[in-house]
């Protein structure tokens, strides 16, 4: 593990302008950096970059997080990675915390593998341009496929010349270790010398996801070779098939950006349809699709779409993983390539707008396809026909996510009209099967029957007051007091104490909040607060928790300002009402009328208000306090049999507390509930 003098080493240099403004186009804008947003399409820059606060947000798309967040959803790199990143760009040497001999010699052996690979990469790559038999074999055998010296470059093919030990030799001399070399599946041990084991083939470089190789495939070009097509790297610490997609690294961002990932089977099949400008592309390598590697894929998109061939083999290839990918959330479409070609052949043939036009033409929902082809297969036999209404009643059972109830109820639908059965019967079979995993799941977990015998707490309490209910679950003044203690915290609120201070003073409990993140963000604040009184939002940005560092992102952030001069009280309301619906183009055409529009919304002064602010928020949370106890005393006076002065008393409370209410609400003149 990196240690934590190294961390905020990495902390202490970074510039999140400097580095976002490496991957996005920055213009100044008041305090802040605007542009347009990496992640989704748009044509106004809608992607704020906060210096002081040390964080980017969209306001289109939402995402939003600090510079080691950027790393890791731009670039797609795990936490780790992002650091390394950034301890190479500031020049800092990492230092890491020790660990057990075994763990440390793996590492250096990974290291290791990694150098080794990178040089046998230059070395191939060399080859194919330095020699005359590169030039005339492998340059020759690319080019006749149709692939142009830059596509060539990017992939970084090479290949390796038709001697015994040329690269082996070349290796040696580098000083390269000759138990790694063979580890690493570039050299073989015979008759006790070392020979090269891709020599005479072309060598495609496979990447991990953040562009180190990790491994090779070596194709044959020979005519009559009886060797295999294709040689692959042997697993071992940093290649290991089944977590591998070739092309990923080129494609990551492609796919992120299109929402879509393409799998075909092949390296040229990939090579080309990047050439072709189809980026959004990856290979399996013609092997049976994994769990590792369709959440790799998951990772950049929900949205799969695999292109294989149209024969018997490709389609019983295509249809291995379907559930798999289906548990992991996925939707998968395919799309087979009639008369024996595959889209490299295809695009070679008709050109990339053909093949385009095929793909999108050709869709294929990969359930309703798999349950098609069982049906056809089963025809009329009885026994074969139950076999296939279970096999699609399992895979439907797996679209187990809330926000997939919709779809997974399509599908059931669909496949009783296609197998000609009654819905609802499929329905049960669906839910029988959910259930039985339910159970299994349940099983697994320790101390579940406790758990399911646990009292119902009063966080549980059905409430009868409906408009109390709306009001329970709306965060949004939460939300304005996580914003409000992060902006204004530290600022002086009414000479004798800051806005933390007042805030504190109010002793605000778990009870009071929704959103147990927001309530375990302030227990946070106040614990820095009181030993280090002055606080910004950066000190909440580089959390390890991200759902903390997110929620104190987009609470802190607006895509727009107002303007000092626009402080008519009728105006103000109306704009404040709209701030929260948080649509800039919405609340740009329904509110702002005006030419000075843009000008309105760019040139407020964040601090005008802000003690009206932070007043406006508590009166709401206080308010929200004494809702909650009103319904509380009348349960309580509901479900009591007690005597007249009982029942007095708790008369008594009720009235005190619906003056309160009322005192709080006149004080801003607001009309929040009826009395």
């Amino acid at each position: 593990m990196i240690t934590q003098q190294t961390i905020q080493q990495i902390l202490a240099r970074i510039d999140i302008i400097d580095i976002v403004g490496s991957f996005v186009r920055l213009k100044k804008r008041g305090s802040n950096y605007l542009g347009l947003c990496p992640f989704h399409n748009e044509k106004t820059p809608s992607f704020t970059v906060s210096p002081s606060k040390e964080i980017y947000k969209c306001f289109g798309c939402g995402r939003s997080g600090n510079t080691i967040g950027f790393l890791m959803e731009h670039e797609k790199y795990s936490y780790v990675e992002a650091l390394k990143w950034l301890a190479a760009k500031y020049n800092i040497e990492i230092e890491e915390t020790s660990s057990n001999p075994e763990l440390r010699l793996q590492q250096q052996l990974a290291d290791s593998l990694f150098i080794i690979n990178s040089f046998a990469q230059q070395y191939f790559s060399d080859a194919i341009f330095r020699y005359d038999e590169g030039q005339d074999i492998a340059a020759a055998y690319l080019k006749e496929r149709g692939f142009r010296d830059e596509i060539i470059k990017k992939f970084q093919l090479g290949y390796c010349l038709d001697k015994r030990d040329a690269f082996a030799t070349a290796a040696l001399a580098a000083q390269y270790n000759a138990e790694y070399l063979q580890k690493a599946g570039l050299v073989v041990l015979r008759d006790g010398q070392l020979m090269d084991n891709y020599r005479g083939r072309i060598i495609f470089p496979v990447h991990n996801q953040t562009g180190k190789i990790i491994g090779f495939g070596a194709r044959t070009i020979k005519k009559n070779d009886k060797s295999p097509k294709y040689i692959n790297t042997p697993e071992n610490e940093i290649y290991i098939k089944s977590r591998i997609l070739y092309g990923l690294y080129f494609a990551r961002r492609a796919v992120d950006y299109n929402d879509e990932c393409l799998l075909v089977e092949g390296y040229t099949d990939v090579i080309s349809m990047h050439q072709a400008g189809i980026e959004n592309v990856v290979a399996s390598g013609g092997t049976s699709l994994t769990q590792e590697q369709l959440r790799l894929i998951r990772k950049y998109t929900s949205n799969l779409t695999i292109i294989y061939d149209g024969d018997a083999a490709g389609v019983k290839a295509a249809l291995r993983g379907l559930d798999m990918a289906v548990e992991e959330g996925l939707s998968v479409r395919l799309v087979l390539i009639p008369n024996g070609e595959d889209p490299d052949s295809f695009i070679q043939k008709s050109g990339v707008a053909a093949f385009r036009k095929f793909v999108l033409e050709n869709k294929k929902d990969f359930i309703l396809f798999q349950l098609d082809i069982s049906a056809k297969e089963a025809g009329l036999d009885s026994k074969k026909k139950a076999d296939v209404v279970n096999q699609v009643a399992e895979t439907i059972a797996k679209i187990n996510k809330a926000e997939d109830f919709t779809l997974q109820q399509d599908y059931i639908r669909k496949c009783a009209e296609r197998l000609q059965i009654d819905e609802q019967g499929l329905h049960n079979l669906v839910n029988q099967f959910i259930k039985e995993k339910v159970q299994k799941e349940e099983l697994r977990k320790t101390g579940a029957a406790e758990s399911r015998d646990k009292n119902i707490t009063e966080k549980q309490v059905d409430f009868s007051d409906e408009a109390f209910n709306v009001m329970y679950q709306d965060e949004l003044q939460e939300r304005a007091l996580v914003r409000v203690l992060l902006n204004y915290g530290s600022k002086e609120f009414d000479g004798s104490q800051t806005v933390a201070d007042y805030i504190f003073l109010e002793n605000l409990d778990e009870e009071t909040f929704k959103n147990e993140k927001i309530h375990e963000l302030l227990l946070l604040y106040k614990q820095k607060y009181e030993s280090e009184k002055k606080l910004t939002t950066a000190d909440f940005t580089y959390l390890p928790d991200n759902e903390i560092v997110r929620l104190v992102i987009n609470t802190t952030n607006h895509p727009y300002e107002l303007s000092a001069r626009w402080n008519d009280e009728d105006r103000a309301r109306t704009i404040n009402s709209k701030i929260w619906e948080y649509n800039y183009e919405d609340f740009k055409r329904q509110v702002f009328q005006a030419e000075n529009a843009a000008e309105v919304i760019y040139s407020r002064t964040v601090d005008d208000n802000y003690r009206s602010e932070v007043e406006d928020v508590m009166i709401y949370l206080k308010l929200k306090k004494i809702k909650r106890l009103i319904v509380l005393n009348e349960e309580d006076l509901k479900n009591m049999n007690a005597d007249q002065e009982t029942i007095k008393h708790y008369q008594e409370v009720h009235i005190h507390l619906k003056a309160l209410q009322k005192e709080l609400t006149l004080r801003k003149r607001t009309v929040i509930y009826p009395f």
